[in-house]
């Protein structure tokens, strides 16, 4: 089994010494867009992703890293991510554009796979400078200053009408994407914070209900799968199928339970004009 306790010691050493020194400081030649304005990778993200990898082979050289950066450059890294005996999927800065204005909501976090089954995970927030982590059957916990406290778990469920949604509509394509701006009004209430890492954090720790994605890049959502899962979760593709981290399409829910999930669906999704 892995030591998520290392991963998750890889990350905060990071983070201290690539992250935060440079947090508010970047010049904008540090800052490259990729496929939008809302998509862009900085000196940081480069920073961090090395530093991560090299200490993850020093303790695995057998680990097979699928990295953001690493993945942009070669999209063929993404095929290791069902098949690789080990695999370590890697977000080095998840929510950079949070980074580049100066919104502390970012985090670093990485996932271990074996042959595409999420054993363990970690997200580091540098700015609380605290941690979640979980390993596969063991359960999500919070740890602060190298040791594990306070266990995770989802909220309890509830009707539609009393969920709160965490919900980025951007990634959702057409006609999808209108009935979503109807259709969250059936909710208690809705927000989006450009950073799945604490998004995900706060479903696992019971603060919000629903999380609801339509872009499905693997360093961005196997972390908090586990996590969310170990606190107690029911996610899937919005057919119905099991999460799987190389599916890249299909939409991605996560709720406090199987019968919250299919409640959640139907209102989100069905006909803007039906009842909840």
């Amino acid at each position: 089994m892995v030591d998520v306790e290392y991963l998750d010691d890889v990350l905060t050493a990071a983070a201290a010494v690539e992250i935060m020194p440079r947090y508010g400081l970047l010049s904008s030649s540090e800052i490259r867009v990729k496929t939008s304005a809302f998509d862009v990778v900085t000196t940081v993200d480069i920073a961090v992703e090395a530093a991560v990898s090299e200490a993850i082979r020093s303790r695995y050289p057998e680990a097979v890293i699928v990295g953001e950066e690493a993945a942009d450059a070669d999209p063929s890294l993404l095929t290791a991510i069902d098949e690789a005996p080990f695999a370590v999927v890697l977000d080095p800065l998840d929510g950079t554009k949070n980074f580049t204005s100066d919104l502390p909501l970012f985090v670093s976090m990485a996932a271990v796979l074996r042959r595409g089954r999420i054993v363990g995970a970690a997200i580091h927030d540098p700015v609380s400078r605290t941690s979640v982590v979980a390993a596969e059957g063991e359960g999500a916990w919070v740890r602060r200053a190298g040791s594990l406290t306070d266990r995770l778990q989802v909220a309890s469920p509830a009707p539609v009408h009393e969920m709160e949604v965490i919900a980025g509509t951007r990634f959702a394509p057409e006609p999808m994407r209108d009935r979503l701006a109807v259709n969250l009004a059936r909710f208690a209430g809705h927000t989006w914070f450009r950073c799945a890492g604490h998004e995900y954090r706060l479903a696992a720790s019971g603060h919000v209900h629903l999380l609801s994605y339509h872009r499905l890049m693997p360093w961005d959502h196997a972390p908090g799968w586990l996590i969310h899962r170990e606190a107690g979760g029911y996610s899937a593709h919005l057919d119905g199928l099991p999460f799987r981290p190389g599916r890249m399409s299909g939409g991605l829910l996560s709720a406090p339970d199987e019968g919250s999930w299919y409640a959640a669906r139907d209102a989100l999704y069905g006909d803007a004009e039906s009842p909840a």
